[in-house]
C-alpha cells in the first residue's frame, strides 16, 4: 500500500483509537504514514499478545493509546498505560506484551 492510498486519513482530525479495531487472538494494525524517512502505524493487541523479542535498525516511539502493555527494553520491563510513551532505541533488542487489549502507536524514524 503506497502512502497515496492513505489520502483519506489527510487533512482530517484523527481518533487514533478508533482507525484500527480489536481482533480476538491477535494483533491487527493499519499504517497511517509510510515515507522513506519513517511510517506511524496504529496497532491493537488482544489480551495475552505481544511481538517476541527482535531488534530495529532504527529509534521506534511507542505510544499507548489505550490499556495496558509491558515493553521490555534491553531486559528491562516498562509497564506502559494509556497516554505514556517510551523510545525503543536502535539496535537494542525489546518485546511487546498486552497486559489488558491495549491499542498503540508506533512511530519508526529512519537515518
Amino acid at each position: 500500500m503506497t502512502d497515496d492510498t492513505r489520502a483519506e486519513l489527510k487533512g482530517k482530525v484523527l481518533p487514533l483509537k478508533d482507525l484500527v479495531a480489536y481482533q480476538e487472538g491477535t494483533i491487527a494494525s493499519r499504517m497511517i504514514i509510510n515515507k522513506q524517512a519513517g511510517n506511524i502505524t496504529i496497532f491493537a493487541f488482544d489480551e495475552g499478545e505481544g511481538l517476541s523479542e527482535h531488534t530495529a535498525p532504527f529509534d521506534a516511539v511507542l505510544t499507548v493509546l489505550e490499556g495496558k502493555a509491558e515493553i521490555t527494553i534491553g531486559g528491562t520491563p516498562f509497564r506502559l498505560e494509556e497516554g505514556e510513551t517510551i523510545i525503543m532505541p536502535a539496535n537494542i533488542p525489546h518485546a511487546v506484551s498486552a497486559i489488558a487489549r491495549f491499542k498503540m502507536m508506533l512511530t519508526m524514524i529512519r537515518e
